[in-house]
């Protein structure tokens, strides 16, 4: 077992306050294979003083001169995919193939273009007799979950860093060994001391400092909405800037005149992607009467093409297969047809759950209501457009969801949703384009130019 050490606060790695350590286990084999320090609010403090102190002169520096170390930034991490691949098939279970493709490449293009997007975006303007400005929020403080581990550290930091704001990251206590080697790269790409600061430790002691600490401007947080709410309320009693992107039942919805092959292959696709470990997962698939048996049947053959172990990953901790399967459980109690898959496990070791997909469910059952995350599918009938639309729009969240059909249908069909991002006849993922939610999905927006925005105050001179 490989022990790592220290905290990386202030430009260096400093020994931990405390001596406590949290374990890192390999989903697919069970094994502890490193620890990392736990931090506390100590260290926390260190981190945050750190990034006070730094404020001021990254704040005042040029964007050109940002933006070229948002692109140091983005070589350095470019430098280390394979490493960065690794590290998160050890630590997630993510197949080699997506962890180097979309755990480890995602992340450079992110980097990028916000070292493009300083090349022309205007942090002044003139409105009337007004010179508008927009100015940093000051100390963020990001708090990022085990599903996409560097993805989302990157998806916080650059736009932070972009905007002139300093960082204190802290990550998922299940995939911190990512988040110490974006912190490698930190050093590599020559940012200054106290910019960024990474600080290991568990979200009810180390997150909750952070959330807490009068030093902090801004919390960002990526992770279940229960929790969200929880850092929403502490920081709506400090005044404090929330970004908070949560939780998600995204639907997609079949429309007549769909391509139902490719419709029903591209939700359970997006459902066993990452072993539906992703907020935006097609959870629900709504098909029109008519349609539905044969959709099912294609659900069944699709899900059959993600063999555990191969195609598909473990989940990430024993806790969340329990979770996960315990949904499956409640899903044949509450009378949904199971047709593939199942609460069985797939591999006698590793923490993995079969593909499984159901029919025959209705809006009003647990697994069409509540966020599985893990490769569950359910599948719904509906009766003509405003009945699907009704059954879409009806759950807490609206983070996600895709619509097949005619063009024009579809694009209509899209516009009604009360979703953040709606692919269209399976659009594809563009990193440029705001990504979040309404309702219990969140407040704010990531990526792109909306992403920036997230991370900066609005001032008015008058003439």
């Amino acid at each position: 077992m490989k022990v790592h050490d220290g905290m990386y606060i202030d430009g260096a790695w400093r020994p931990a306050a405390g001596t406590g350590t949290i374990a890192v286990v390999n989903p697919a084999t069970e094994e502890v294979f490193a620890s990392v320090p736990a931090g506390g609010a100590e260290d926390v403090d260190a981190a945050v003083r750190a990034a006070r102190a730094a404020f001021p002169g990254w704040s005042a520096t040029p964007p050109a001169e940002r933006a070229a170390r948002l692109a140091a930034l983005r070589d350095a991490l470019a430098a280390h995919q394979d490493e960065v691949a690794a590290t998160v098939t050890a630590e997630l279970g993510a197949p080699p193939k997506i962890s180097h493709a979309v755990h480890a490449g995602l992340p450079v293009t992110v980097a990028g273009s916000y070292a493009d997007l300083l090349a022309t975006y205007p942090f002044e303007e003139k409105v009337g007799n007004s010179t508008v400005l927009l100015e940093p929020v000051g100390v963020v403080g990001a708090i990022t979950p085990w599903n996409y581990p560097l993805h989302q550290v990157v998806a916080k930091v650059a736009p932070a860093l972009a905007a002139g704001c300093t960082v204190v990251v802290k990550p998922a206590e299940e995939t911190p060994l990512t988040a110490r080697l974006f912190a490698r790269c930190v050093q590599e790409a020559g940012l200054p001391a106290g910019v960024v600061n990474v600080v290991t430790g568990l979200g009810h002691v180390a997150g909750q400092a952070l959330v807490d600490h009068e030093g902090v401007d801004m919390i960002s947080f990526t992770g279940s909405t229960a929790v969200g709410r929880r850092i929403g309320a502490a920081a709506g009693g400090a005044v404090k800037r929330v970004a908070l992107e949560l939780g998600g039942k995204s639907a997609g919805v079949v429309l007549p005149g769909a391509d139902l092959a490719q419709a029903v292959a591209g939700s359970v696709a997006s459902v066993m992607f990452n072993s539906g470990q992703r907020c935006n997962a097609l959870t629900r698939v709504l098909v029109r009467a008519d349609q539905y048996e044969e959709a099912v049947a294609l659900a069944a053959q699709a899900a059959a093409k993600y063999p555990a172990g191969d195609r598909i990953g473990p989940l990430v901790s024993a806790a969340q297969r329990d979770r996960v399967v315990s949904y499956i459980e409640k899903g044949v109690a509450e009378g949904a047809r199971l047709v593939a898959g199942g609460p069985q496990p797939p591999l006698a070791r590793g923490y993995y759950v079969a593909p499984t997909v159901f029919a025959d469910v209705t809006p009003d059952m647990t697994i069409a209501q509540e966020e599985i995350f893990g490769p569950v599918v359910a599948f719904l009938r509906y009766e003509d457009e405003e009945d699907a639309l009704r059954i879409a729009n009806g759950t807490v969240y609206g983070l996600a969801g895709a619509v097949w059909g005619e063009p024009d249908a579809a694009v209509a069909f899209a516009r009604r949703m009360e979703a953040g991002q709606v692919d269209v006849n399976g659009g594809r993922f563009n990193p440029l384009a705001p990504f979040g939610g309404y309702k219990q999905s969140g407040i704010g927006r990531e990526l792109g130019v909306h992403g920036l925005t997230e991370y900066l105050h609005t001032k008015s001179l008058q003439f």
